[in-house]
């Protein structure tokens, strides 16, 4: 895992990269949040959706739900960053969606994207 951290917008955000699984169940996001945290100081982290598990994005299995909970519970903001269109679950999308008009976590197409959004939030 590398963290590469970027000032943009007066904020500290931390760009995760890896070639393998990062977050495969809540235990594993609390550490990235941990080391994150710990290596940058900051509270918002931009990451590949291929960092993480499939079963994440079967919402059967709830494991989104925790996973984000997590997120939200330690004040750490989160953009998920890939092409969502190839999830054909209508709730996934709803999922997405609602999300993406929250404050807290967001699934966009690109970093750039991703690393604006994070800049504009409070």
């Amino acid at each position: 895992m590398k963290i590469a951290q970027l000032e943009a917008g007066g904020r500290n955000i931390a760009v995760v990269s890896s070639s393998e699984i990062l977050i495969g169940d809540v235990q594993s996001a609390l550490d990235l949040i941990a080391n994150v945290q710990y290596e940058t100081g900051s509270d918002r982290i931009v990451i590949n959706k291929s960092m993480i598990s499939d079963s994440f994005f079967d919402l059967k299995t709830r494991l989104a739900g925790e996973i984000l909970q997590k997120f939200v519970n330690y004040r750490v903001k989160i953009a998920i960053v890939g092409n969502f269109s190839v999830y054909t679950s209508q709730s996934l999308q709803d999922f997405i969606y609602e999300c993406n008009r929250g404050n807290d976590i967001f699934f966009l197409p690109t970093e750039q994207q991703a690393i604006e959004k994070l800049t504009m939030l409070k």
